[in-house]
């Protein structure tokens, strides 16, 4: 059984969160669950018409829109509000929004006592939760900033995609340096730190994202 000490794991398993674990895509759910919960906010939602265009553009900053989204719906929103949100969001996920498959591995590298990693480029408005409810050790996500009590929505860190997530996942070699990696991500922007893992796993991936991971001698498979 490995230990879950730092440097002292023997297994480090990195699952990304959205269609990878979930069928669909979370950030989208937890917005538009909020607004169902506060129409008035809707009428905040006027300036993303114009956040869109400019990443359609040539903008294509996904940190830069995702911030000006959660700007635009919860800016100045009290922590605790969101935090009660993110509960129940988080509990409606994991009762019917996640792949039995996915559940299933992360079951299995559990039993072997591998230290479990949610990286997502998804906010920390929420994957915390998740990751708590899933039991994993760790969770890295996006973080985004409160003044106070009040959320501001800037960005705490980059934006947990592509590189970034490859970035991650070198920090956590160096932490874990005799482990043996695994990662199960879904899209072409995971494969940059897939191809960097001992075990990588492309699941539920379109059509490009499959040849790319063939190029790379990413192994390719479908999660239900």
């Amino acid at each position: 059984m490995a230990s879950k000490l730092t440097g002292v794991a023997t297994g480090v398993a990195i699952f990304d969160l959205d269609g990878t674990l979930t069928f669909r895509d979370t950030f989208a759910g937890f917005i538009g669950g909020f607004l169902r919960r506060h129409p008035a906010r809707l009428w905040n939602l006027w300036p993303l018409p114009g956040a869109l265009a400019a990443y359609g553009f040539g903008g294509r900053d996904r940190g830069l829109l995702k911030s000006r989204i959660i700007r635009a719906v919860l800016r100045g929103e009290r922590r605790q509000e969101i935090e009660g949100w993110a509960a129940q969001f988080a509990a409606q996920v994991l009762a019917y929004g996640m792949r039995r498959e996915a559940l299933a591995v992360l079951r299995r590298h559990r039993q072997q006592g591998d230290l479990l990693v949610l990286l997502s480029a998804s906010p920390d408005l929420y994957v915390p939760e998740i990751g708590r409810r899933l039991g994993t050790d760790r969770v890295i996500c996006t973080q985004i900033r409160y003044e106070g009590d009040r959320l501001e929505g800037g960005l705490v860190t980059p934006n947990r995609r592509g590189v970034e997530k490859l970035r991650c996942l070198e920090a956590l070699r160096g932490e874990f340096p005799a482990a043996r990696f695994s990662a199960y991500g879904n899209a072409t922007s995971d494969l940059a730190h897939l191809a960097a893992a001992d075990s990588p796993l492309l699941v539920n991936a379109n059509s490009r994202a499959r040849r790319q991971a063939a190029k790379l001698g990413v192994a390719v498979g479908d999660w239900r």
